[in-house]
């Protein structure tokens, strides 16, 4: 039985049992916990529908010091993090998580503007994939189920 998505962000899914079609791509999602740090509260409620849409728990933070301090008291599965913010920057938070946190899983995401040299930098301090905005939804969530199974 196919039903149709929940949210306008997850138009590009399509559920077929427990297994999603991402664009031509199918597959069975598990449960994870996920940690979305974004300042922009669309992006975060973007994200937010599309990962539980796909039946994944999720945390959000919207600063780089507010996201350390959640997964510091309850680590997930995935961290996805913005790197321009107030308080504590994504580089930052990111060098720190992955000092204190040698496994931790990131994928960085920044807004366009010459801010490619930060996601290069994002993947020198741990950023296992990056993303510049305006991103492609279903990549971005061919790229959680990624990570999230190696």
């Amino acid at each position: 039985m196919t039903v149709g998505p929940r949210c306008w962000a997850c138009a590009s899914l399509t559920w077929i049992g427990k297994s999603v079609l991402i664009g031509n791509t199918r597959s069975v999602y598990t449960m994870a916990t996920i940690l979305i740090i974004d300042d922009e509260e669309i992006i975060r409620v973007l994200l937010r529908s599309a990962l539980e849409e796909v039946g994944h728990e999720v945390t959000e933070a919207a600063n780089g010091r507010q996201g350390l301090e959640l997964y510091r008291h309850r680590p997930t599965d995935l961290v996805i993090t913005d790197i321009v913010m107030p308080e504590m920057n994504g580089l930052d938070m990111l060098l720190a998580l992955t000092r204190e946190f040698l496994h931790a899983k990131v994928i960085a995401i920044s807004g366009a503007g010459g801010e490619k040299n930060d996601l290069d930098v994002a993947k020198l301090l741990g950023a296992r994939q990056t993303f510049q905005k305006p991103f492609s939804l279903p990549h971005l969530l061919s790229a959680v189920r990624y990570e999230l199974e190696h």
